[in-house]
């Protein structure tokens, strides 16, 4: 659902570049209260997980693919502030180093993809968790129900902003009955994605889901016909196990995904261009300003074989990723110690004998 240069006008594309900075703002302060020492390393690895993904084109109909958006992913995994910086960062990469999606329109795929699909999910999956049984299964349950409803839900805001400042004089009912269509199927693959991606975190390592925190409910016993709380077994702190493990799964799925699997990706246009194509919507796109990059079109030039370009630019959009969203997240954690660290104690007042 990149959003080439063209399809939004100049005044409209600015302004919604102004309120995805303002957001992003936000987001920067709501990822201090989110990221702590074991989700920091985790969020970056979060976002060039994404990227890897979104190179995996899925058929959903004849001549029609689509691919993950991530928002609500990252939301459930590492929080909503923190999941709109993940995909803002996989869109920053993809447009400077890929060609994909329009520079002048980053601020429009940002609104799009970034926050729409992350606050939507967000309010999905809590609104799920806190009626469904506090088990590990419902949290996947509603990780697959907020992913669906969260596509569509870009695609309104598309169509809503093609509304205010398309270039073409499409009818805005068959844009929105062309995208909210092709986007609920796009939708089911979300999913899917989502909900295995958070099932296998939650299964071996459910402390680091930022979604299921606070749904733990402390065993009861019955004594004398009451109920009482049985004594907390012993184990080590959460914050004290390594990560080290989950995170070498992410880089090699990530890797595997970008750097093998991606070749075999549906080469059908997506959603977007697919819909932008048949209503006549791209008449007026633009020659995108990074299509000089080595890596346009996620394939490194001068490579003869094409299987081998594929992947070598993949493996570097994720270590590019990773490096870019590590730095941002560390940046923030180190600024949430520094201002605790600068907050002043409190003095006891003197004891009066």
């Amino acid at each position: 659902m990149h959003v080439p240069d063209g399809f939004i006008n100049a005044p409209v594309s600015a302004v919604a570049g102004v309120g995805a900075a303002c957001a992003i703002a936000v987001s920067l302060r709501g990822a201090r209260r989110e990221l702590d020492e074991k989700t920091a390393p985790l969020a970056g690895l979060v976002a060039a997980f994404i990227f890897a993904v979104q190179m995996l084109n899925f058929p959903v109909a004849a001549g029609t693919s689509g691919h993950l958006l991530g928002g609500a992913l990252a939301a459930i995994l590492v929080g909503p502030y923190t999941g709109v910086l993940c995909v803002s960062v996989v869109l920053l990469m993809q447009g400077i180093l890929f060609a994909d999606g329009g520079l002048t329109a980053l601020g429009v795929n940002i609104s799009d993809m970034a926050i729409t699909t992350t606050v939507v999910a967000y309010a999905v999956f809590r609104g799920l968790v806190k009626v469904l049984p506090r088990k590990r299964r419902s949290i996947t349950v509603a990780s697959f129900v907020a992913a669906l409803v969260s596509v569509p839900a870009a695609a309104l805001t598309f169509t809503a902003i093609y509304a205010l400042g398309g270039t073409t004089d499409v009818p805005i009912s068959k844009v929105l009955t062309a995208m909210v269509g092709v986007h609920v199927l796009i939708g089911i693959g979300e999913a899917a994605i989502t909900a295995l991606t958070v099932g296998a975190v939650i299964a071996v390592r459910p402390d680091l889901v930022h979604g299921a925190r606070g749904l733990t409910v402390p065993l009861q016993l019955r004594v004398g016909g009451e109920l009482i709380d049985a004594p907390a077994p012993q184990r080590v702190p959460a914050a004290a196990r390594s990560t080290r493990r989950v995170r070498a799964v992410f880089v090699f799925a990530a890797l595997l995904l970008a750097g093998f699997v991606s070749f075999y990706a549906s080469a059908s246009p997506d959603g977007l261009e697919k819909v932008a194509h048949d209503k006549g919507i791209d008449v007026k796109t633009k020659k995108h300003a990074s299509e000089g990059s080595p890596l346009a079109g996620y394939s490194v030039k001068d490579i003869g074989n094409n299987r081998v370009a594929t992947g070598l630019a993949g493996m570097i959009g994720v270590g590019v990723t990773v490096g870019v969203g590590s730095g941002i997240f560390w940046v923030v954690r180190r600024r949430k110690g520094t201002a605790a660290d600068a907050t002043p104690t409190a003095i006891p007042e003197k004891e009066t004998v």
